[in-house]
């Protein structure tokens, strides 16, 4: 598939960043609906879609050496699937399947037209840095829920690569292939990933506590899915309702469906020490000092996590990475 093996490095994921290749984005017509949008400004899909990306081989995204960006997607109106491409003052797109017309109405969300860049001051040198050289970082915002809840619940304590192997399996496995020439796949529906068996479950590596959680968000995903169009604070309340989600959960999600600027991630192994080494030179901060030095940030604490994630600097390994298991072994 091509695309599928682009440069993708550990840092690029975790700052939300996947290699756009330079290209024209040439159509790939095949009976397609087309939508352009033009904010008057370059868009720059690495940045602004690269938070949907799960790992570089994920079933669901993938770039293509014209510079297209493609994503497959369960809309309200069902299956879909995306194809965007770069103009110089802004994005032009295709869309395949029933969905196609919710995404394509969903273009200018998704390329961060509800985002406001203008309301970000930074307080730090490095911020103020990192924020001049990126000026098409936008929030992207799906407005689908349970699409970035699931691989989120995946995630939890476990290791990207074992979250993204779990992923790639249960989609293929138990999604579907994508309208469209794209080659993509799209995740299972809410009552399929209800009515995976533990086997599978297992053979995925994933633990029993972590799909009982994606079963009960699946159980409840209507009402979860009206969390896209609540206030941060009732959204992340709606989410963690639901028994194993926690603050990490709702906020790495909620930054995605919700495109939240403030939905800053705690409980997280690595952020607080990147964000405490980055901004004082604290490579043991946890989440008390994270928040101290995010708080001038105030409506805006995910922007700049993001954009200290985007400038690289973070403290030098001094243990092993985290043990990888891998419980369909057992």
């Amino acid at each position: 598939m091509a695309g599928r093996f682009d440069p993708l490095t550990r840092t690029d994921l975790r700052a939300g960043r996947t290699p756009v290749p330079a290209g024209p984005g040439v159509p790939a017509g095949g009976g397609a609906k087309r939508r352009s949008w033009s904010p008057g400004r370059p868009v720059d899909l690495g940045l602004v879609l690269g938070p949907l990306r799960r790992g570089p081989a994920d079933p669901t995204f993938r770039t293509t050496p014209d510079g297209s960006v493609w994503r497959a997607t369960r809309t309200p109106d069902g299956p879909a699937a995306l194809r965007i491409s770069a103009t110089p003052d802004g994005a032009e797109a295709e869309a395949w399947g029933a969905g196609a017309d919710w995404v394509l109405d969903g273009l200018p969300a998704l390329l961060g037209a509800d985002d406001d860049p203008s309301a970000f001051v930074p307080r730090h040198r490095l911020v103020h840095a990192s924020h001049r050289r990126r000026p098409g970082l936008r929030l992207t915002r799906t407005g689908l829920v349970l699409e970035s809840l699931i691989p989120t619940v995946l995630e939890q304590k476990v290791t990207s690569d074992e979250a993204y192997r779990s992923w790639r399996r249960l989609v293929h496995r138990h999604g579907e292939p994508a309208p469209g020439p794209g080659g993509l796949y799209v995740m299972p529906s809410a009552r399929d990933w209800a009515l995976i068996p533990s086997w599978d479950w297992h053979r995925a590596g994933v633990d029993a506590k972590r799909s009982a959680t994606i079963v009960r968000a699946a159980r409840v995903a209507a009402r979860l899915e009206e969390a896209a169009a609540m206030e941060l604070p009732q959204a992340a309340a709606r989410l963690e309702a639901v028994p194993g989600i926690g603050p990490w959960t709702s906020a790495e999600t909620l930054q995605r469906s919700n495109g939240a600027a403030d939905a800053v991630t705690t409980g997280d192994l690595h952020l607080p020490g990147i964000i405490g080494y980055a901004l004082t030179g604290d490579r043991d901060a946890g989440d008390a000092e994270m928040l101290e030095l995010l708080a001038p940030y105030a409506g805006q604490r995910h922007r700049a996590a993001r954009l200290v994630l985007l400038a690289g600097r973070t403290p030098p390994r001094r243990a092993p990475r985290m043990y990888r298991s891998d419980i369909s072994r057992l």
